[in-house]
């Protein structure tokens, strides 16, 4: 039962999201467009008067999110407020805006400049400060990965320079086998020369004849 109670909350939540964009914000910004349009000052200035309750409401809701949603007809509340804000019987962005907003930044409207201005200001610092440091830093390590990749690459060549001097001092020091020599046997050369004293034998004896 809470699980199928807890899931129709949620569809009813979510309903009530998609209601409030329609209303909260599209529905006035197509009416702020006609006032725009038509260069209607009072609809023009009703519309700009809303819209500023409505960033306010908006800043406030992301507070009131995280620490009210678990109220009963929370979100059911956040509606009937933006209704009450829009309707032309109430005009309630009118009245909060005339009773505690304009005189409210009326009041504080130079601190809010120089506030703005110094943000501005510390910010722009900020940001060339943080740029130079990320730049500094994009350098230092691009010059590290050059002398890296040059160490690992001159390292490569120290192993292959080293491994050819090996392989050559290996193909020195191994032994020279010795040159291959034909012996002629003694028994083959006697025959040929007895064959030939008995050939000249019988030449100087045909010639004594």
């Amino acid at each position: 039962f809470l699980k199928i109670l807890s899931n129709v909350t949620g569809y009813i939540n979510n309903v009530l999201n998609v209601l409030m964009i329609i209303f909260g914000t599209l529905y006035p910004a197509y009416y702020s467009y006609k006032a725009v349009k038509s260069k209607d000052i009072k609809e023009y200035v009703k519309w700009m008067m809303y819209w500023i309750i409505f960033a306010l409401f908006t800043t406030a809701e992301t507070v009131t999110d995280l620490f009210l949603s678990w109220f009963p007809f929370y979100y059911e509340l956040k509606i009937a407020f933006v209704a009450w804000l829009l309707s032309p019987y109430t005009k309630g962005s009118s009245v909060l805006y005339r009773k505690f907003v304009h005189p409210t930044l009326s009041s504080k409207e130079k601190e809010i400049d120089d506030c703005l201005v110094q943000a501005k200001d510390r910010s722009y610092d900020a940001l060339v400060h943080f740029g130079k440091r990320g730049l500094n830093v994009a350098a230092t390590a691009a010059v590290m990965a050059a002398s890296k990749g040059q160490g690992a690459l001159s390292e490569r060549l120290r192993s292959f320079s080293m491994q050819d001097l090996s392989t050559i001092q290996e193909e020195s020091s191994s032994p020279v086998p010795p040159p291959v020599t034909v012996r002629t046997s003694s028994k083959q050369s006697k025959p040929k020369t007895s064959r030939s004293a008995s050939e000249s034998t019988g030449s100087s004896g045909n010639i004594t004849a």
